[in-house]
């Protein structure tokens, strides 16, 4: 499974990909707005740390706006994915943009349907927010493996791409189900690491290191 890390902060995003760990990056108009930086300048110095795919957000909302933006952020660089929203006007854009080569993040997933629909149009990823579903007492997990095997059953491409990750549980979960990619939060990224045990041996060692003679 791929690992995205899910951020605009590009000191975040530079302390992941020194770890090696990170294959993309997702951006969305709120994370952005948390830098207070232009749109444009964030975009430009992600790009300059990570190869591999980055999602950049439209704003518009109608089919011609959406498909305009979204040309702009393609051409701003190579590894630029666009992220457009899951709605009717969203998916109109999304087959025009994938029949010009122009690779898509369809976002704001919350059922199997809308996953189905956003695969016909030709979503290169297709986001469910996993987190958002659990707030609400639904399973986010549950729609992720419903997506898997309904992409698998038919032999569509579109990757399963999951978002919304609150804790390293969701990760584990998204890795057995075989989803694609999951993008995950900075804070989340280090919480994968961190295990009560590599604690206590890494100080035993180091402790018992100090009683090697030296000379």
């Amino acid at each position: 499974m791929k690992i995205f890390i899910d951020t605009a902060d590009i000191e975040e995003i530079r302390d992941a990909a020194a770890m090696g760990v990170i294959d993309g990056v997702t951006t969305n108009p709120s994370l952005v707005a948390k830098t207070g930086r232009p749109f444009k300048d964030v975009l430009v110095d992600i790009c300059e740390v990570v190869d591999g795919p980055i999602s950049a957000e439209v704003i518009a909302t109608d089919y011609e706006g959406i498909v305009n933006e979204a040309r702009k952020l393609s051409a701003m660089h190579e590894n630029i994915v666009v992220k457009v929203p899951l709605i009717a006007e969203g998916l109109k854009a999304v087959r025009t943009l994938s029949d010009e080569g122009i690779r898509v993040n369809v976002t704001l997933c919350f059922s199997a349907t809308q996953g189905l629909l956003a695969a016909k149009a030709g979503a290169t990823y297709i986001s469910p927010f996993v987190g958002r579903v659990d707030d609400i007492s639904g399973s986010g997990m549950e729609l992720v493996e419903q997506l898997v095997t309904v992409y698998q059953n038919y032999g569509l491409s579109t990757q399963v791409l999951v978002a919304s990750v609150r804790h390293p549980v969701h990760v584990v979960q998204a890795s057995l189900i075989g989803a694609d990619v999951a993008t995950i939060p900075h804070k989340v990224i280090h919480q994968l690491l961190k295990h009560p045990l590599t604690d206590i041996g890494l100080e035993r060692f180091l402790a018992d290191a100090k009683k090697i003679p030296t000379g």
